[in-house]
């Protein structure tokens, strides 16, 4: 019997091929990207390791806090070093979690030498910067993917993306960290110590003096006088910044890369997912499709909702004391109402998103019971997603 299925697409319209795109030896990086609480981390997982069972060499790496990919991948703790998932066939797949400090640290160790490196690290602004600093997560994102695309070591890179309340903050924070690091403001913060006597310091003074007191009074003379240590003892290494982060945006335009929307058939969800796919568009970004994942079905569509109630009511009226035989059957059909509505509700959302944006592929993904716990609930969220 066969079951409705959300009207994704219309006719003539392309759907996502997943496999297609996974197995392709020219898909090099994968960006899995949406609202918070739509399953990229767990959509990212199952790709990546389809991708593996091909016989790809994968790096799946997640910027999600939440630590859900280790348990699903069967791995204790993820870390900021890739570490290999056992029990892939054919291929191979590790899995990371950025550990944005560190990043930050392997960053300051590759471009200064170990004193000025531990004045860096001793910091408190730099503590507070490589820590907790807006931008600075999906800026340490973008530098890892840059390190694990130079090391030229896997197949293809799978990156589950921030959790952000700005939709495209992965892809805007980077410049603007980079704007900030390499800008004129900390320029000028590090003139004094570039000084070569007293007239030029007198100068620079000068001209700093109103500048500074009205820094002062919002951050403060001691978090000022950290700032400007950090940046004397960064002088290294700006304009690497930078460079850096332009190097890494222009590598998520190349062919090599495609950016999944993962979306599930709620208001709030499409609302972000046609931003999202606004934007990459607008920007050139090699836009795979969307995945639009959690989606329910019916068993039984030649039922209605409407009659599947009425003939619940006839067996048991809600407002009487059930008996054995119509209790049983009457909670399926309510049940099964509940699922026919659900169904038809999505169906009504995706179709809208679909009619905005009629060119971009779909896939769909059908909802799991549960959340992903191991390997084999990741192949079936691969396999649903590829069948679709």
């Amino acid at each position: 019997m066969s079951r409705p299925r959300l009207t994704l697409r219309p006719r003539g319209a392309d759907r996502l091929d997943v496999d297609g795109l996974l197995t392709s030896p020219e898909t090099r990086v994968v960006v899995c990207c949406g609202a918070g609480g739509v399953g990229k981390t767990t959509t990212s997982a199952a790709i990546a390791l389809r991708a593996a069972e091909t016989g790809r060499r994968v790096v799946v790496l997640t910027i999600d806090p939440a630590r859900r990919l280790a348990q699903s991948l069967g791995i204790e703790q993820l870390d900021n070093v890739p570490r290999k998932v056992v029990g892939v066939e054919g291929g191979e797949l590790f899995a990371m979690m950025l550990d944005m400090k560190s990043t930050f640290d392997e960053i300051v160790l590759e471009h200064t030498d170990e004193q000025k490196a531990q004045e860096i690290f001793d910091n408190p602004f730099y503590q507070t910067l490589s820590s907790s600093f807006a931008g600075t997560q999906e800026y340490m994102a973008m530098e890892k993917l840059g390190q694990l695309v130079a090391k030229d070591e896997w197949d293809l890179i799978v990156i589950d993306t921030p959790p952000s309340r700005s939709a495209l903050d992965f892809l805007d924070a980077p410049e603007r960290m980079a704007r900030f690091l390499d800008g004129k403001v900390l320029r000028v913060l590090l003139a004094p110590a570039r000084g070569g006597g007293r007239m030029s310091l007198k100068i620079v003074s000068a001209g700093m003096g109103l500048f500074s007191k009205v820094l002062t009074r919002i951050v403060g003379s001691e978090v000022l006088g950290d700032i400007s240590k950090f940046v004397a003892a960064l002088d290294t290494m700006f304009g690497g910044f930078r460079t850096r982060a332009e190097a890494t945006y222009n590598l998520l335009r190349q062919p090599g890369t495609s950016f999944m929307v993962v979306a599930t058939p709620e208001p709030d969800a499409l609302r972000e997912a046609s931003y999202f796919v606004d934007r990459l568009v607008g920007e050139t970004m090699p836009l795979a499709g969307v995945v639009m994942n959690r989606v329910h079905y019916s068993e039984a569509p030649e039922l209605a909702a409407k009659k599947s109630r009425e003939a619940a009511d006839r067996l048991w009226p809600e407002d009487e004391e059930p008996t054995h035989e119509g209790a049983v059957t009457a909670a399926a059909l309510r049940v099964h109402a509940d699922r026919i509505e659900l169904a038809l509700r999505e169906q009504s959302l995706a179709q809208r998103f679909v009619t905005a944006h009629p060119d971009v592929p779909l896939g769909e993904v059908a909802a799991l019971p549960t959340d992903a716990h191991d390997l084999d609930d990741l192949r079936e969220i691969g396999a649903r997603l590829a069948e679709s």
